[in-house]
Parts: C-alpha cells; structure tokens; sequence
C-alpha cells in the first residue's frame, strides 16, 4: 500500500482526488478501515515486532539466522505492497519516489543487523499510511454522503398505476411520487398542490422549505409530510444534484499556490536529500581517519528516512480538501482549493443587490399612470411583453395581474441592455425599464419621480411616457448580519446595482454598506470593480454568476448566489452559494482562513522537526527511532490537525 508523497511526475502528485494508489483499495469507504487488510498487516507485524524486541533481551539464542528469519517474518506484511510500488514506479521512471526510499532505507538497516529498526521504519510507515488513507476516505465520503443521496429507484405513475423503475431510465416529462421520508431522485416540478422538503443535503439549510404547485424541485431534497407528485424535468445525469458532485469531487484539480510550490519543492527536496545521504555514507571516507562503512550507512539512512516530504505532500492536500468538505457541508461550493487561498486574503468583496442582499422577490406596490391612460388596458400590455423576461419584476406583475393577464400578440421585442424592454404589443410601441431608456429615447417625464426609493419600471406608449409601477424588493433576513461579520474581518464591502440609485442607498442604508453605487451598466460595474482593485487590493465579486459574468471574470473570485436556482451560476462562478444567505459569504471567509491556518501549521510543523532531526542524524546524534517520529510522526501529527477542519463550526 502507500501514498506516493514525492513529486515526479506532473499531474500524478497525490491529493485526496487523485490518490496515487497503485494496485490497492482506498481504505475507508464502505469498509472500515480498522478492518481492512493493510491495518491487520500492521498489526502482526506490530505483535511480532514486540515479540522480537522481548526475545532479544530473555533468550540468548535468539541469534544468527533465527533472529534475521524471525525479523523478516515481521517486515514482510507490512514492506511487500511498498516494494511492489517501488518496482513499479521504478520501471516507470520515478527513482525518488517514496517506495523505492522507505525501501533502501530499511533494507539498509538489515544489513548493517538493525532488524528491528529496519521493521519498525516500514510499520510506521505503513500505520502513517493507513490513518492517511482513512482521513482521505473520510473527507471525500463525507462530501459524496452530503450531496450523493439520490434512491436508485424511483415510483413513476402511469395510467394511475404506479411502477418502481430505476431513475437513470425515467424519461423528462414523467410523474414519480414521493412517500413522506423519501428523497427525490430527480430535479422536476411539483405537481401537487403543496409540500415541504427537507433541502440539509443540498443547501446545509435545517428549516423546512415549503414548495408550491409549479416550483422546482431538485434531487436530494427529502419530502417531509404528504404525497408529492413532481413532473421531472432534467434527464437523471443532468440533475444539478449530479452537477454539484461532479464539481466537488473534481475540486481538487484548481491547486492553491501553496499546494504548487509545495509540489515544485519536492521535486526537488527529494533528490537532493538523497544524494545528500550518499554524501554523508562515502564523503568521510576521504577525511575520517576511523571511517567504518556501517556507521555512515547508518546516518545516511536515517538522513534518507527523514528526508521523505510526506507530512508537507499529504496534508497540505487533505487540508485543502478538508477546506472544501467543511464549505460543502455548509451549502458553499468551491470550485478549487486555489479559491480558499483567494477567500482568505480577499480585501473587498463587492455585491450585487437583486437576489444578492435581496430576496429578489418583487411585489408591486403602487401603479400611477398618467391622464388618459388606464390600468386594465395597460398593464396586460406591459404583462405581454415582460412575460418574454425571466426577471423578477415580470414575475410581480404577473402575479399583481393574476386572474387578469390575458395573452396578447408582442412583435419586434428587443432587449435593451441595462435598460429594460421594446416590443409592439396590438399594434402599440412599448417601452418598459428604468427611465434611463426614456431618456435613450427621448421620451419626456416628470424627473421628480426618480427620486422615489423603491424599484420603479417606466412605461411608455408610442413614445408618450404613460406612467409607472413600484415595486419593492425584500432584504434579506442575515443581509445586514452578514455586512457586519465583513467588517469585523477587515473586509471593505461595496454594493454594485443597475437598480436606481435611490433603491441602491435605501438597502444599503439598511444592511449597513457604506459605500454604493447605482445607475450601472454592465461596463459600468467592470469599471468600478476595476478601479476597486487597482486602489483597495483583492475583489471577490457576489452575483448572479450570468448577468454579472464579466465583473465575476475580472474578480479573484466570483462568487454566485443561488446556485441551485441557476445552471449559469454553477458553470460560471468560482464559488457557489447553495442556499442564497448572505451569510454564508463571511463563512466563506471563515473557512478559507482557517483552511490557511491549517497548512501553514503543517508545513512549519513540518520543516523545524525535519530541519532539526536531519541536523542530529548527520552528526550521528540521531537513531533510527527519531529517524521515524521525523518522518511518519510529523506525517500522522500533521493529517490529524488537516483533518480538524472538517469537525469545525464556523457559524
């Protein structure tokens, strides 16, 4: 068994996603790793090294070729899978792999009869390898355990007959039900009238959400109280619960620099020390009067032991990783490790406010039209051409209009960018946005009006401003809890909308955002975020991941809000936050600092006991037992604080 902790070959460096592993089952999983074959083997080879050591202080025969037979019984459960991978690493090309090091050095140690420090090197090294997998297993199992919860089977009803198929076979358009405790299968669109789900896996969110007839529904969410009918309507492999796994588990291949430099530097550590050890065998030969082949070797192979970079090489990765687990088990996606390293040092994070600090759900609150226009001819107008919009302001006049919306003809619809819309609808010419497009057009209007704080569409008919309709959005619940949080840290916070600026002041004003702009184009927040960066350091962009795609590109992390909602979100943004809580932006944060603590820890960890235990063994200071704390202690010491970070609250 065994991690091939040093670098070689590029792409084939061990993380928790790709975990070098040559011919051996991951331990952990579904079996427990105290039960697997490689701990057992560490076991016997434990009880017979014991055994050896007591015997070679009560039998005065246990001499010669007993004693070496003896030993060699209690090396090879526990060597055997090291020097198989040796060999094959070795025909590949990778001499200063791990396996091919532990090798020499205990082989060395056999022949210079330091038996049981020859076994006790590779039975530590093997029990570091075993707690080393078990933390990798656990870390990837916990995350596929939260998001990967889909029944293999689910109840489609035909005919009003229902049929267990298996879900990947389920084609879009079909009705499954859902007992009370099950989990849905597959995204879709309830059907029933009502029903609430339990979204923890998804989101990390307890509450109980309550889903109305019409509404997505996604897989992984678990229906809590009644029968639920849901339409489905994503193929079993598309689902975004499949989505979200994929991106998790593939994490890990967005290195974080540090991860990188650690990389680079064992390519090189590595060889280094090795022929550093050679050095320290054959050099004094040539200045050292008494020189004896067996002492030097000896230092040489504690120096070659402790050379091993696996403390740095294993757990930098798994507290990565572990970074990743603890963000996904609170509903926060990141898309690489390199993004914890960004959330940890980010200086600005800069919002949008639609869907960001707001709910993004609009009702209408007031409809003032001018003299000659009415309200029953008009708004069914304006209906008709917001319906051909997905956003949040069509959905409140249809919802205002009800029972009244009626179908009607819109011809030569137009999007105007940052604007609003332009379409003919019964032969009329409307216009509907924000009073910059009257202006765009020339359409006079009383400017009083853009003074109100509350969302306002402008209309106008055949180029006659016909009057307006407010709409308010709701702040969010943690909106202002979260602004606060950021200040704490440090982090300057900025609010970004194409929103009026009077609506911008009004949520800022109540969230606590000092500084915020409205009026914005698209360009226009590509020009503030720039100017924030060149001035204030390190952005982290919170968007909708599509309207906002060029400020999240230019941001050192473009962080989408709603990423259940929106395909766009997962595919753009370099975090995605699950469950739309604003809340989640400052535990983000959290979870990236304490993510860099960790590593930081291990790699000085890492470097003093080494630095100091090499020292000692070149100058013969040093046995083989300090040889092994150096390298497989510092190993075990350093997983076992990665792994802290997964059993961490950052509420």
């Amino acid at each position: 068994m065994g991690q091939q902790c040093c670098a070689t070959e590029e792409g084939k460096q061990p993380t928790p996603a790709n975990d070098g592993h040559e011919g051996h089952d991951h331990v952990g999983g579904s079996a427990k790793w105290w039960k697997s074959a490689e701990f057992i083997a560490c076991v016997v080879s434990l009880v017979l090294l014991l055994i050896g050591i007591l015997l070679d202080n009560s039998w005065a025969g246990f001499t010669g070729y007993v004693r070496l037979g003896f030993y060699l019984v209690a090396y090879v459960p526990v060597a055997l899978p090291v020097i198989v991978n040796a060999w094959r690493t070795l025909v590949k090309g990778d001499v200063f792999s791990e396996f091919l090091l532990m090798t020499i050095a205990t082989v060395g140690a056999f022949y210079i009869g330091q038996y049981p420090e020859g076994v006790a090197v590779m039975l530590f090294y093997a029990v570091g390898e075993v707690f080393q997998d078990a933390a990798v297993s656990r870390a990837k199992s916990n995350i596929k355990g939260l998001l990967d919860q889909r029944p293999d089977e689910v109840s489609v009803l035909v005919d009003g007959i229902l049929r267990r198929e298996h879900a990947a076979t389920v084609g879009v358009g079909s009705i499954i039900q859902l007992k009370p405790g099950e989990k849905l299968a597959l995204d879709g669109e309830l059907v029933s009238a009502t029903a609430s789900f339990n979204t923890a896996a998804l989101t990390g969110e307890s509450k109980p959400d309550t889903k109305m007839k019409g509404e997505p529904v996604l897989a992984g969410m678990i229906n809590l109280n009644t029968v639920a009918d849901v339409k489905v309507t994503t193929p079993y492999a598309d689902s975004k619960l499949s989505r979200i796994l994929e991106l998790v588990q593939n994490a890990t291949s967005q290195k974080a620099p540090t991860e990188l430099f650690i990389r680079k530097f064992a390519r090189i550590y590595t060889p280094a020390v090795v022929f550093l050890a050679l050095g320290i065998c054959l050099l004094p030969y040539f200045f050292v009067a008494n020189y004896v082949f067996n002492d030097w070797l000896y230092r040489a192979l504690i120096f070659l032991v402790i050379s091993c970079p696996c403390a740095l090489v294993i757990s930098i990765p798994l507290g990565y990783f572990g970074g990743i687990g603890a963000a996904s088990r609170n509903g926060i996606l990141f898309k690489g490790s390199n993004y914890l390293d960004v959330m940890a040092a980010v200086q600005n994070v800069v919002m949008d406010k639609t869907g960001t600090l707001t709910k993004g759900v609009f009702a209408v609150q007031e409809v003032v039209l001018q003299p000659g226009f009415d309200e029953a001819d008009l708004l069914p107008m304006v209906n008709a051409l917001e319906s051909k919009s997905t956003h949040p302001v069509a959905t409140a006049i249809r919802e205002y209009l009800g029972a009244k919306a009626v179908p009607l003809e819109v011809r030569e619809m137009e999007e105007i960018a940052g604007h609003g819309l332009a379409g003919t609808v019964t032969g009329k010419r409307l216009l509907v946005g924000n009073f910059r497009l009257l202006r765009k057009f020339n359409i006079a209007f009383d400017t009083a009006v853009e003074d109100i704080p509350l969302t306002v569409v402008a209309v106008a008919v055949d180029g006659v401003y016909a009057g307006m309709i407010t709409i308010a959005d709701v702040v969010k619940a943690d909106a202002a809890e979260a602004i606060q949080a950021l200040k704490r840290m440090g982090i300057n916070t900025v609010m970004l909308s194409g929103d009026k600026s009077s609506v911008v002041k009004y949520v800022a004003e109540r969230v606590g955002v000092a500084e915020a702009y409205g009026d914005l184009l698209p360009e226009d927040k590509v020009t503030r975020v720039k100017d924030i960066r060149a001035q204030k350091g390190s952005v982290a962009f919170v968007g909708d991941g599509v309207n906002d795609a060029p400020v999240i590109a230019l941001s050192d992390a473009g962080i989408a809000m709603g990423g259940l909602g929106s395909d766009a979100a997962i595919e753009t943004a370099d975090i995605v936050i699950q469950n739309d809580q604003p809340s989640r932006i400052p535990m983000a944060v959290r979870i990236g600092r304490a993510t860099k603590k960790i590593v930081w820890q291990n790699i000085t960890l890492a470097f003093v006991v080494k630095g100091i235990v090499l020292l000692l063994g070149a100058g013969g200071l040093a046995t083989m037992w300090e040889a092994v704390f150096a390298d497989v202690g510092v190993a075990l010491l350093a997983i076992l604080n990665a792994v802290r970070i997964q059993r961490q609250k950052f509420d």
